[in-house]
């Protein structure tokens, strides 16, 4: 069962038969006091998606023709289309682990597995996790555009979200 941040504080502390500590409460207030920054990032990078799996797939297969060459891994429409729809879930799995501010659905959901998913089917990892930065990037740059973003030190969403990413890049290569 994935828990949001607050649930698994409380289940912690629960199990420990303990108050929330100080130090625990205040880092839940933080969350609380980032929630509209973190509510307005999602919304914008859930808004772009389709052109950041794009983009970044296109930069992708720019730098590593190979992949849509004759024989590569996202050659025919079925398989660019596979490749994109992957691109897309990872997408959606990082918004969601945004919007909880915990990696936990991210893992359980998405990750789990997927490496293993890729070595079987033949899919280069590393190809996969350059198309993950590629998205990081584009998502970063929507969350530090000051435009439609609640206004802010944004400094500790954008290093949140990269983890995600770079977790999800971990993940596959």
């Amino acid at each position: 069962m994935t828990l949001d941040v607050f649930s698994k504080v409380v289940s912690q502390a629960d199990s420990r038969g303990e108050f929330l500590s100080t130090e625990q409460l205040d880092a839940l207030t933080a969350v609380i006091s980032a929630g509209n920054k973190r509510l307005d990032a999602v919304n914008r990078i859930t808004s772009n998606a389709s052109a950041i799996v794009t983009n970044a797939a296109r930069s992708l297969f720019e730098d590593e023709p190979g992949l849509i060459a004759p024989g590569g891994n996202a050659y025919t429409n079925r398989r660019m289309a596979a490749c994109l729809r992957d691109m897309e879930i990872i997408l959606r799995y990082v918004t969601y682990a945004a919007l909880a501010g915990d990696a936990s659905v991210l893992d359980d959901r998405c990750l789990n597995g997927l490496r293993e998913t890729y070595q079987a089917l033949g899919t280069p990892g590393a190809s996969v996790g350059k198309g993950i930065g590629k998205m990081k990037d584009a998502a970063i740059s929507i969350i530090n555009d000051p435009n439609g973003i609640t206004k802010g030190d944004c400094s500790l969403l954008v290093s949140e979200v990269a983890s995600y990413f770079d977790r999800a890049a971990a993940a596959v290569s």
